[in-house]
C-alpha cells in the first residue's frame, strides 16, 4: 500500500486524501505533502503557495469563495486543530455535476485532505474553537479576481448545520449574491480552465 489512501468522490475531479499516519504512545507522524507520493497517487499539481487560517470560534462560517478566470485555483486544503464541515459547489458549466455540492468533516483527528480543482466554490463551518486551516493552491491570490455567492443561496439547498442569524460571518460574505445572480455571468466552463 503506497502512502496515500485516495478516494473519489460523487463531484467530478474531487478527491479525498488521507495520508499514512504513524501513531505510538507520543504522537503520531505523517508526511501531509510529498510531490512525489502525489504523483504516484496520479494527483499532480504545481502547488506553489501555502495559505493558512485561524477561527477562533465554533460558528464561524466562510464562503463562498473562487478565483476568476487565469487566477482560478486548485487547492488542496486540510485541518491541524478542531473540525470544519468544508463545503464545495461544482460552479463549471457543462460538467456532469454543475451545481451540485457535498460537505466533508476535515479535522485534526482525522487527518483528511480535500483535493478542490479550478471552478469549485469554496467554504466551510467550523465545528469546534481553534481551527487551524491550512491549503496549498496552485495559482497566487489576484484580488480584481476575486469572487463568490452567498452560502444562504437558496437555489442550492446546502445543509448548512447551522442557523444563519447565528453563523460567525464577514460583511464581505454576508453581502454576496445569490448563485441565480452569480450564474448570469458565471465564467467558469467545463474542460477550459
Amino acid at each position: 500500500m503506497g502512502q496515500l489512501q485516495v478516494q473519489t468522490t460523487k463531484l467530478q475531479d474531487v478527491k479525498i486524501i488521507t495520508p499514512k499516519v504513524f501513531g505510538d504512545n507520543r504522537g503520531f507522524f505523517e508526511e501531509t505533502y510529498s510531490d512525489r507520493d502525489f504523483k504516484e497517487a496520479g494527483i499532480d499539481f504545481n502547488f506553489i503557495q501555502d495559505n493558512q487560517s485561524l477561527s477562533s470560534r465554533a460558528g464561524v462560517l466562510r464562503g463562498l469563495h473562487f478565483q476568476r478566470g487565469k487566477a482560478a485555483q486548485t487547492k488542496l486544503i486540510r485541518v491541524v486543530t478542531g473540525a470544519v464541515l468544508d463545503v464545495i459547489v461544482d460552479v463549471r458549466k457543462g460538467s456532469p455535476t454543475y451545481k451540485q455540492w457535498e460537505g466533508y468533516i476535515l479535522s485534526a483527528s482525522n487527518h483528511r485532505q480535500l483535493l478542490v480543482p479550478r471552478g469549485f466554490a469554496h467554504g466551510f463551518l467550523t465545528l469546534t474553537d481553534n481551527v487551524n486551516f491550512l491549503y496549498k493552491v496552485d495559482n497566487y491570490y489576484d484580488a480584481e479576481a476575486d469572487g463568490g455567492f452567498s452560502f444562504k443561496t437558496p437555489e442550492l439547498n446546502i445543509d448548512w448545520p447551522i442557523e444563519f442569524d447565528k453563523a460567525i460571518t464577514s460583511e464581505k460574505d454576508a453581502a454576496q449574491p445569490t448563485f441565480t445572480e452569480f450564474e448570469k455571468d458565471n465564467p467558469f466552463v467545463y474542460g477550459e480552465i
